[in-house]
Protein backbone atom coordinates (compact mmCIF):
# COMPACT_ATOMS: atom_id res chain seq x y z
CA UNK A 1 0.00 0.00 0.00
CA UNK A 2 1.24 3.57 -0.68
CA UNK A 3 0.41 7.15 0.07
CA UNK A 4 -2.45 7.61 -2.92
CA UNK A 5 -4.11 10.39 -1.49
CA UNK A 6 -3.37 13.61 0.42
CA UNK A 7 -5.91 14.98 2.71
CA UNK A 8 -6.37 18.35 2.71
CA UNK A 9 -7.25 20.19 6.25
CA UNK A 10 -8.49 24.49 6.53
CA UNK A 11 -8.73 26.53 9.68
CA UNK A 12 -10.62 30.00 8.97
CA UNK A 13 -13.01 27.98 7.07
CA UNK A 14 -14.54 26.11 10.16
CA UNK A 15 -15.45 29.37 11.63
CA UNK A 16 -17.83 30.44 8.54
CA UNK A 17 -21.36 28.91 9.73
CA UNK A 18 -24.09 29.42 7.05
CA UNK A 19 -20.80 30.36 3.95
CA UNK A 20 -18.65 26.94 4.89
CA UNK A 21 -19.96 25.50 1.88
CA UNK A 22 -19.55 28.33 -0.29
CA UNK A 23 -16.16 28.74 1.37
CA UNK A 24 -15.11 25.10 0.67
CA UNK A 25 -16.29 25.20 -2.98
CA UNK A 26 -14.02 28.35 -3.67
CA UNK A 27 -10.56 26.28 -1.87
CA UNK A 28 -11.85 23.22 -4.18
CA UNK A 29 -11.87 25.52 -7.17
CA UNK A 30 -8.81 26.93 -6.39
CA UNK A 31 -6.70 23.63 -5.67
CA UNK A 32 -8.16 22.31 -9.14
CA UNK A 33 -6.72 25.13 -10.52
CA UNK A 34 -3.49 24.91 -8.87
CA UNK A 35 -2.71 20.85 -10.00
CA UNK A 36 -4.10 21.66 -13.52
CA UNK A 37 -0.73 20.40 -14.58
CA UNK A 38 -1.74 17.27 -12.93
CA UNK A 39 -4.82 15.93 -14.61
CA UNK A 40 -4.66 12.54 -13.40
CA UNK A 41 -5.37 14.53 -9.67
CA UNK A 42 -8.73 14.52 -8.74
CA UNK A 43 -10.45 16.74 -5.86
CA UNK A 44 -13.40 16.09 -3.97
CA UNK A 45 -14.84 17.39 -1.42
CA UNK A 46 -16.20 15.52 2.11
CA UNK A 47 -17.28 16.81 5.66
CA UNK A 48 -14.73 18.97 7.15
CA UNK A 49 -12.37 17.95 4.40
CA UNK A 50 -10.81 18.40 0.75
CA UNK A 51 -9.15 14.79 -0.49
CA UNK A 52 -6.86 14.91 -3.33
CA UNK A 53 -6.50 11.54 -4.93
CA UNK A 54 -3.54 11.59 -6.80
CA UNK A 55 -3.96 8.38 -9.29
CA UNK A 56 -0.21 8.40 -10.16
CA UNK A 57 0.60 11.72 -9.70
CA UNK A 58 4.14 12.93 -8.12
CA UNK A 59 3.38 13.55 -4.33
CA UNK A 60 5.86 15.95 -4.22
CA UNK A 61 5.02 17.71 -6.73
CA UNK A 62 1.44 18.26 -5.93
CA UNK A 63 2.49 18.99 -2.26
CA UNK A 64 4.41 22.02 -3.62
CA UNK A 65 1.46 23.19 -5.42
CA UNK A 66 -1.15 23.07 -2.26
CA UNK A 67 1.59 25.06 -0.18
CA UNK A 68 0.52 27.98 -2.30
CA UNK A 69 -3.15 27.80 -2.16
CA UNK A 70 -4.76 29.81 0.39
CA UNK A 71 -7.42 28.48 2.91
CA UNK A 72 -5.79 25.32 3.55
CA UNK A 73 -3.98 25.07 7.30
CA UNK A 74 -2.47 21.71 6.49
CA UNK A 75 -2.55 18.64 4.49
CA UNK A 76 -1.05 15.17 4.61
CA UNK A 77 0.12 12.29 2.44
CA UNK A 78 -2.85 9.91 3.20
CA UNK A 79 -3.72 5.78 2.65
CA UNK A 80 -7.20 4.96 2.13
CA UNK A 81 -8.14 1.68 3.75
CA UNK A 82 -11.70 0.05 3.59
CA UNK A 83 -13.90 0.37 6.82
CA UNK A 84 -13.01 -2.78 8.28
CA UNK A 85 -10.50 -3.41 11.30
CA UNK A 86 -8.19 -5.64 10.08
CA UNK A 87 -7.37 -3.30 7.16
CA UNK A 88 -7.44 -0.23 8.94
CA UNK A 89 -4.71 -2.06 11.22
CA UNK A 90 -2.63 -3.36 8.31
CA UNK A 91 -2.87 0.16 6.61
CA UNK A 92 -1.50 1.87 10.24
CA UNK A 93 1.24 0.32 10.47
CA UNK A 94 2.60 0.42 6.77
CA UNK A 95 1.65 4.09 7.09
CA UNK A 96 4.03 3.73 10.04
CA UNK A 97 6.84 1.78 8.51
CA UNK A 98 6.84 4.12 5.46
CA UNK A 99 7.13 7.41 7.99
CA UNK A 100 10.71 8.96 6.73
CA UNK A 101 12.89 9.61 9.58
CA UNK A 102 12.70 9.38 13.69
CA UNK A 103 10.06 6.36 14.99
CA UNK A 104 11.45 5.44 17.85
CA UNK A 105 7.87 6.34 19.49
CA UNK A 106 4.59 6.45 18.74
CA UNK A 107 0.90 7.21 19.15
CA UNK A 108 -2.35 6.63 17.69
CA UNK A 109 -4.57 9.59 17.01
CA UNK A 110 -8.30 8.28 15.95
CA UNK A 111 -11.50 10.27 14.56
CA UNK A 112 -15.03 8.47 13.44
CA UNK A 113 -16.58 10.99 11.66
CA UNK A 114 -18.60 7.98 10.34
CA UNK A 115 -20.66 6.99 13.17
CA UNK A 116 -22.07 3.70 11.92
CA UNK A 117 -18.92 2.25 11.98
CA UNK A 118 -18.91 0.15 15.22
CA UNK A 119 -15.21 0.93 17.34
CA UNK A 120 -15.73 4.37 19.00
CA UNK A 121 -12.40 6.44 18.46
CA UNK A 122 -11.41 5.69 22.33
CA UNK A 123 -11.60 1.69 21.05
CA UNK A 124 -10.04 2.49 17.80
CA UNK A 125 -6.21 3.59 19.38
CA UNK A 126 -5.50 0.92 21.46
CA UNK A 127 -6.02 -1.73 18.63
CA UNK A 128 -4.57 0.15 16.23
CA UNK A 129 -1.36 0.37 18.46
CA UNK A 130 -1.34 -2.69 19.98
CA UNK A 131 -0.97 -3.76 16.21
CA UNK A 132 1.71 -1.54 15.30
CA UNK A 133 3.82 -2.38 18.89
CA UNK A 134 3.51 -6.38 17.59
CA UNK A 135 4.79 -6.14 14.07
CA UNK A 136 7.84 -3.86 15.15
CA UNK A 137 10.79 -3.66 17.01
CA UNK A 138 12.18 -1.41 19.62
CA UNK A 139 9.18 0.67 19.15
CA UNK A 140 7.18 2.64 22.18
CA UNK A 141 3.84 3.98 22.43
CA UNK A 142 4.64 7.85 23.68
CA UNK A 143 1.00 10.00 23.95
CA UNK A 144 2.92 13.30 25.06
CA UNK A 145 5.93 13.53 22.78
CA UNK A 146 5.81 10.70 20.07
CA UNK A 147 8.20 10.85 17.19
CA UNK A 148 5.15 9.90 14.93
CA UNK A 149 1.64 10.69 15.35
CA UNK A 150 -0.15 8.12 13.28
CA UNK A 151 -3.89 9.66 12.42
CA UNK A 152 -6.73 7.92 11.24
CA UNK A 153 -9.77 9.18 10.23
CA UNK A 154 -12.84 7.10 9.48
CA UNK A 155 -15.58 8.44 7.02
CA UNK A 156 -18.46 6.63 5.38
CA UNK A 157 -15.85 6.18 1.95
CA UNK A 158 -13.07 5.05 4.07
CA UNK A 159 -10.67 5.22 6.23
CA UNK A 160 -7.54 7.91 6.15
CA UNK A 161 -4.13 7.23 7.50
CA UNK A 162 -1.61 9.99 7.80
CA UNK A 163 1.68 10.38 9.52
CA UNK A 164 2.91 14.04 9.95
CA UNK A 165 1.50 17.19 8.84
CA UNK A 166 2.91 19.75 5.98
CA UNK A 167 2.05 23.16 6.94
CA UNK A 168 -0.32 25.52 4.38
CA UNK A 169 -0.11 29.12 3.48
CA UNK A 170 -3.75 29.40 5.70
CA UNK A 171 -5.65 32.61 5.30
CA UNK A 172 -9.17 32.34 3.04
CA UNK A 173 -9.21 31.20 -0.43
CA UNK A 174 -8.70 33.90 -3.24
CA UNK A 175 -12.48 35.07 -4.47
CA UNK A 176 -14.51 34.53 -1.29
CA UNK A 177 -13.68 38.33 0.26
CA UNK A 178 -14.59 39.98 -3.35
CA UNK A 179 -12.74 41.39 -5.67
CA UNK A 180 -9.92 44.61 -5.43
CA UNK A 181 -8.31 46.54 -7.65
CA UNK A 182 -4.24 46.46 -7.28
CA UNK A 183 -2.49 49.56 -8.71
CA UNK A 184 0.67 47.42 -9.75
CA UNK A 185 3.96 49.05 -10.85
CA UNK A 186 7.05 46.90 -11.30
CA UNK A 187 8.85 47.64 -8.47
CA UNK A 188 8.76 45.12 -4.87
CA UNK A 189 6.15 46.62 -2.99
CA UNK A 190 2.94 46.23 -4.68
CA UNK A 191 3.14 42.69 -5.62
CA UNK A 192 3.47 42.10 -2.50
CA UNK A 193 0.87 43.81 -1.09
CA UNK A 194 -1.93 41.75 -3.79
CA UNK A 195 -0.31 38.89 -2.19
CA UNK A 196 -1.35 39.64 1.00
CA UNK A 197 -4.37 40.62 -0.60
CA UNK A 198 -5.24 37.33 -1.95
CA UNK A 199 -3.87 35.84 1.61
CA UNK A 200 -7.48 37.56 2.56
CA UNK A 201 -9.47 36.05 0.31
CA UNK A 202 -9.51 38.99 -2.34
CA UNK A 203 -9.51 38.19 -5.78
CA UNK A 204 -7.32 40.87 -7.79
CA UNK A 205 -8.01 42.40 -10.73
CA UNK A 206 -4.24 44.41 -11.99
CA UNK A 207 -4.13 48.22 -13.08
CA UNK A 208 -0.48 49.17 -14.40
CA UNK A 209 0.04 53.02 -15.78
CA UNK A 210 2.31 52.80 -18.60
CA UNK A 211 4.19 55.92 -20.32
CA UNK A 212 5.50 54.86 -23.93
CA UNK A 213 7.86 55.92 -25.22
CA UNK A 214 9.35 56.58 -21.90
CA UNK A 215 8.65 53.59 -20.35
CA UNK A 216 9.35 50.69 -22.59
CA UNK A 217 7.86 47.39 -23.62
CA UNK A 218 10.20 45.47 -21.48
CA UNK A 219 8.61 47.18 -18.46
CA UNK A 220 5.60 46.03 -19.76
CA UNK A 221 6.34 42.47 -19.85
CA UNK A 222 8.15 42.88 -16.41
CA UNK A 223 4.73 43.47 -15.04
CA UNK A 224 2.74 41.29 -17.07
CA UNK A 225 5.52 38.36 -15.47
CA UNK A 226 4.88 40.05 -11.55
CA UNK A 227 1.07 39.43 -12.89
CA UNK A 228 2.08 35.57 -14.06
CA UNK A 229 3.61 34.93 -10.62
CA UNK A 230 0.55 35.92 -8.64
CA UNK A 231 -1.66 33.79 -10.30
CA UNK A 232 0.12 30.77 -8.73
CA UNK A 233 -1.37 31.85 -5.56
CA UNK A 234 -5.02 33.24 -6.54
CA UNK A 235 -5.77 31.71 -10.49
CA UNK A 236 -5.95 33.89 -13.43
CA UNK A 237 -5.58 37.43 -13.27
CA UNK A 238 -7.39 40.45 -15.51
CA UNK A 239 -4.31 43.05 -16.55
CA UNK A 240 -5.33 46.80 -17.32
CA UNK A 241 -2.66 48.85 -19.18
CA UNK A 242 -3.44 52.26 -18.94
CA UNK A 243 -1.88 54.37 -21.73
CA UNK A 244 -0.59 57.36 -19.13
CA UNK A 245 1.34 59.18 -21.80
CA UNK A 246 -0.89 62.46 -22.51
CA UNK A 247 -1.85 62.71 -18.74
CA UNK A 248 1.16 62.24 -17.47
CA UNK A 249 3.26 64.80 -19.79
CA UNK A 250 0.17 67.04 -19.28
CA UNK A 251 0.64 67.15 -15.60
CA UNK A 252 4.43 67.84 -15.81
CA UNK A 253 3.70 70.55 -18.12
CA UNK A 254 1.54 72.66 -16.11
CA UNK A 255 1.54 71.40 -12.64
CA UNK A 256 3.94 73.22 -10.49
CA UNK A 257 7.25 70.87 -9.89
CA UNK A 258 6.82 70.44 -6.20
CA UNK A 259 3.27 68.96 -6.86
CA UNK A 260 3.11 66.69 -10.10
CA UNK A 261 4.16 63.98 -8.47
CA UNK A 262 0.87 64.43 -5.98
CA UNK A 263 -1.10 65.31 -9.10
CA UNK A 264 -0.13 62.57 -10.80
CA UNK A 265 -1.12 60.12 -7.99
CA UNK A 266 -4.45 61.32 -7.60
CA UNK A 267 -5.03 60.80 -11.89
CA UNK A 268 -3.67 57.25 -11.14
CA UNK A 269 -6.93 56.94 -8.07
CA UNK A 270 -8.99 58.63 -10.22
CA UNK A 271 -8.52 56.36 -13.16
CA UNK A 272 -8.39 53.22 -11.25
CA UNK A 273 -11.23 53.74 -9.15
CA UNK A 274 -13.65 54.35 -12.66
CA UNK A 275 -11.71 51.06 -13.82
CA UNK A 276 -13.35 49.53 -10.32
CA UNK A 277 -16.28 50.65 -10.58
CA UNK A 278 -16.97 49.13 -13.97
CA UNK A 279 -15.53 46.16 -13.34
CA UNK A 280 -17.77 45.91 -9.81
CA UNK A 281 -14.78 45.54 -7.46
CA UNK A 282 -15.47 47.15 -3.77
CA UNK A 283 -11.88 48.38 -2.70
CA UNK A 284 -8.31 49.42 -4.40
CA UNK A 285 -4.95 48.25 -2.82
CA UNK A 286 -1.49 49.32 -2.91
CA UNK A 287 1.48 48.86 -1.72
CA UNK A 288 2.05 52.22 -0.32
CA UNK A 289 3.21 51.71 3.73
CA UNK A 290 3.57 54.95 5.84
CA UNK A 291 6.67 56.96 6.05
CA UNK A 292 8.66 54.71 3.84
CA UNK A 293 9.15 57.65 0.90
CA UNK A 294 8.38 60.86 1.10
CA UNK A 295 5.05 60.72 -1.24
CA UNK A 296 3.70 58.17 1.59
CA UNK A 297 3.58 60.50 4.72
CA UNK A 298 -0.22 60.81 6.60
CA UNK A 299 -0.65 64.26 5.17
CA UNK A 300 0.11 62.89 1.35
CA UNK A 301 -2.34 60.01 1.70
CA UNK A 302 -5.04 62.40 3.28
CA UNK A 303 -4.64 64.94 0.13
CA UNK A 304 -4.54 61.52 -2.51
CA UNK A 305 -7.45 59.89 -0.75
CA UNK A 306 -9.49 63.17 -0.93
CA UNK A 307 -10.66 62.10 -5.25
CA UNK A 308 -12.38 58.94 -4.24
CA UNK A 309 -14.59 57.42 -1.94
CA UNK A 310 -13.77 53.83 -2.36
CA UNK A 311 -11.64 52.47 0.00
CA UNK A 312 -8.01 52.29 -0.37
CA UNK A 313 -5.99 49.02 1.35
CA UNK A 314 -2.72 49.46 2.59
CA UNK A 315 -1.88 45.58 3.68
CA UNK A 316 2.49 47.40 4.04
CA UNK A 317 1.31 49.87 5.66
CA UNK A 318 3.00 48.29 9.30
CA UNK A 319 5.89 46.51 7.27
CA UNK A 320 9.52 48.22 6.93
CA UNK A 321 11.22 47.63 3.99
CA UNK A 322 12.81 44.48 4.61
CA UNK A 323 9.97 42.20 6.05
CA UNK A 324 8.46 43.56 2.09
CA UNK A 325 11.49 42.00 0.78
CA UNK A 326 11.84 39.04 2.37
CA UNK A 327 8.29 38.31 1.21
CA UNK A 328 9.05 39.25 -2.74
CA UNK A 329 11.96 36.64 -2.34
CA UNK A 330 9.50 34.01 -0.58
CA UNK A 331 6.66 34.67 -3.22
CA UNK A 332 9.44 34.63 -6.17
CA UNK A 333 8.60 38.09 -7.21
CA UNK A 334 11.74 39.84 -6.53
CA UNK A 335 14.15 38.98 -9.00
CA UNK A 336 11.42 40.22 -11.72
CA UNK A 337 10.71 43.25 -9.19
CA UNK A 338 14.53 44.55 -9.19
CA UNK A 339 15.31 44.27 -13.36
CA UNK A 340 15.68 48.06 -13.79
CA UNK A 341 13.04 48.69 -16.55
CA UNK A 342 11.73 52.19 -15.46
CA UNK A 343 7.77 52.73 -14.65
CA UNK A 344 5.80 55.51 -15.09
CA UNK A 345 6.26 56.50 -11.27
CA UNK A 346 10.48 57.04 -11.68
CA UNK A 347 10.29 58.99 -15.24
CA UNK A 348 9.82 63.17 -14.14
CA UNK A 349 10.54 62.86 -10.90
CA UNK A 350 10.94 66.26 -9.60
CA UNK A 351 13.65 66.88 -6.97
CA UNK A 352 11.70 68.74 -4.55
CA UNK A 353 8.67 66.57 -4.38
CA UNK A 354 6.69 68.11 -1.22
CA UNK A 355 6.13 65.75 1.37
CA UNK A 356 3.50 67.50 3.15
CA UNK A 357 0.96 68.18 0.46
CA UNK A 358 -2.39 70.42 1.09
CA UNK A 359 -5.96 69.63 -0.74
CA UNK A 360 -6.50 73.42 -1.58
CA UNK A 361 -3.23 73.65 -2.94
CA UNK A 362 -3.82 70.54 -4.88
CA UNK A 363 -7.06 70.84 -5.89
CA UNK A 364 -5.54 74.79 -7.15
CA UNK A 365 -2.51 73.03 -9.31
CA UNK A 366 -5.83 70.60 -11.20
CA UNK A 367 -7.11 74.02 -12.04
CA UNK A 368 -4.23 74.85 -13.93
CA UNK A 369 -5.80 72.24 -16.68
CA UNK A 370 -8.70 69.88 -18.15
CA UNK A 371 -8.03 67.12 -17.03
CA UNK A 372 -11.40 65.42 -17.38
CA UNK A 373 -11.09 64.84 -20.97
CA UNK A 374 -7.65 63.36 -20.49
CA UNK A 375 -8.59 60.95 -18.23
CA UNK A 376 -12.10 60.13 -20.14
CA UNK A 377 -9.21 59.69 -23.22
CA UNK A 378 -6.83 57.47 -21.68
CA UNK A 379 -9.89 55.76 -20.10
CA UNK A 380 -10.66 54.76 -24.18
CA UNK A 381 -7.06 53.38 -24.68
CA UNK A 382 -6.83 50.90 -21.77
CA UNK A 383 -5.72 47.40 -23.10
CA UNK A 384 -7.11 44.32 -20.99
CA UNK A 385 -4.64 41.45 -20.80
CA UNK A 386 -5.90 37.99 -19.00
CA UNK A 387 -2.86 36.59 -17.41
CA UNK A 388 -3.34 33.09 -16.74
CA UNK A 389 -6.11 32.34 -18.30
CA UNK A 390 -4.75 30.48 -20.91
CA UNK A 391 -4.04 27.75 -17.74
CA UNK A 392 -7.24 27.30 -16.76
CA UNK A 393 -8.99 23.82 -16.86
CA UNK A 394 -12.49 23.51 -16.68
CA UNK A 395 -13.58 20.31 -14.28
CA UNK A 396 -16.47 18.97 -13.54
CA UNK A 397 -19.28 20.85 -11.07
CA UNK A 398 -18.42 20.08 -7.50
CA UNK A 399 -19.35 17.01 -5.82
CA UNK A 400 -19.10 15.78 -2.37
CA UNK A 401 -17.62 12.24 -1.81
Amino acid sequence: MTYDHILVRFGELALKGKNRTQFEQRLQTNIRFALKDHPSCRVKRTYGRIIVQLNGADATKVSEKLQKVFGISSFSLAMVAPNQMEAIKDAALEAFLQHEGEKRTFKVSSRRSYKAFPMRSAELNPEIGAHILRNTEGVTVDVHHPDVEVNVEVREQGTYITCGRIKGRGGLPVGTAGKVALMLSGGIDSPVAGYLAMKRGAELEAVHFHSPPYTNERARKKVEDLTHILTAFGGPITLHIVPFTNLQTTIHQHVPSNYAMTIMRRMMLRITERIAHQRGMKAIVNGESLGQVASQTLESMYTINEVTNMPILRPLVSLDKQEVIDISQEIGTYETSILPYEDCCTIFLPPNSVTKPRREKANQAEQSFSFEPLIEETLQGIETVEIGKEDERHTEMDDLL
